[in-house]
């Protein structure tokens, strides 16, 4: 594996400014780019046909296919001093920026009390250590000027993978960036993820779509909870049909079956047969393991924001858990 470093300036001074090149190699999330005219640097986790697709289908699911969901520059360095430009183009809820130094967390800000265009500027500890910067999930950021008074050596990550998803899976119910399932996994996992979670969203194949140049090493999908009143089972079906005729029955994928909720208890029996269908029709194919989503956090309502969402509990629980399970089910060890 290549390890890009960038140096510093040479001009006396200590601290380097990286161009939006150089960024995009810590700058991890992302399908691909794009950038401002005032020079930001914009990151997709869709292609822009999915995001046409978006736009025709549901509004909704347009405003946030465009998030800065499961994004995060990650690099080790030596530096004592950080900063970087962002705006702020769209906000859902209450999410945050978040910095992590060797897995701690040492700053959170809140989405709703800051400015929608400002800069940050962070200090480190001395020494060589590991740094994360979450930018938020259930808002749209972009950044610039990403300026470090020492090198930077992007992280090393494991197997690609495409993460699939709703509200939950985007990130929404803990408010923090750092704290969705999908984080705390991937802290675990160290996986190279693109995430594809969009709030309100379906099991829909049309949003399926080849992905030029990029080709996951395994694909996690957790829908299901929007739909599961739902008698008709043909798009689910047809979900992982296209699915499969899009990456192949190679491709390992994991089906999580909808979490517990709430809500509605008159809805629970409904809901337990619909992941029963869910379960049946993934089990069809052999590259599909199911993971039993009833079993990812416990069924109480102090887990979750609203009956539905898993809080930051909820969802350090359920990221443990969901981790366990694939690297059980692959026969690895964290």
């Amino acid at each position: 594996m290549v390890e890009y470093v960038y140096q510093l300036s040479g001009k006396g001074d200590k601290t380097m400014v990286l161009s939006n090149e150089e960024l995009k190699k810590i700058y991890f999330g992302a399908y691909e780019f794009s950038e401002t005219e005032d020079g930001y640097l914009q990151a997709f986790q869709y292609t822009k046909e999915q995001v046409e697709y978006f736009k025709g289908a549901f509004f909704m699911w347009y405003e946030r296919c465009t998030a800065t969901t499961a994004k995060t520059l990650e690099f080790t360095t030596s530096a004592t001093k950080l900063s970087f430009d962002y705006k702020t183009i769209w906000k859902g809820s209450p999410d945050s920026f978040e910095l992590l130094v060797d897995g701690f967390v040492t700053n959170i800000a809140r989405v709703k009390d800051i400015m929608d265009v400002g800069t940050f500027e962070w200090e480190l500890p001395e020494g060589e250590k590991s740094v994360v910067i979450y930018l938020p999930a259930d808002a749209t950021v972009l950044i610039r000027n990403f300026t470090i008074d020492a090198e930077v050596i992007p992280a090393r990550k494991n197997e690609k993978v495409l993460w699939l998803g709703d509200s939950i899976t985007q990130g929404y119910g803990p408010l923090r960036s750092s704290c969705t399932y999908v984080s705390v996994a991937n802290r675990i996992l160290n996986y190279d993820i693109i995430n594809q979670g969009i709030g309100g969203y379906i099991y829909d194949k049309k949003s399926l779509m080849k992905m030029d140049g990029y080709t996951p090493d395994k694909i996690i999908v957790a829908l299901g909870t929007n739909q599961y009143g739902e008698k008709d089972m043909t798009p689910v079906e047809e979900y992982y049909e296209t699915l499969i005729s899009i990456y192949g029955n190679e491709i390992p994928i994991f089906c999580i079956t909808p979490l517990w909720r709430g809500d509605s208890w008159d809805g629970l029996p409904k809901l337990i047969e619909f992941c029963g269908k869910v379960k049946a029709i993934a089990e069809k194919y052999n590259n599909v393991t199911v993971i039993d989503g009833m079993k990812m956090v416990p069924h109480f309502p102090e887990y979750f924001l609203d009956n539905l969402h898993p809080n930051a509990l909820g969802c350090e629980i359920y990221g443990r858990n969901l981790a366990e399970a694939i690297l059980s089910a692959t026969g690895k060890k964290a």
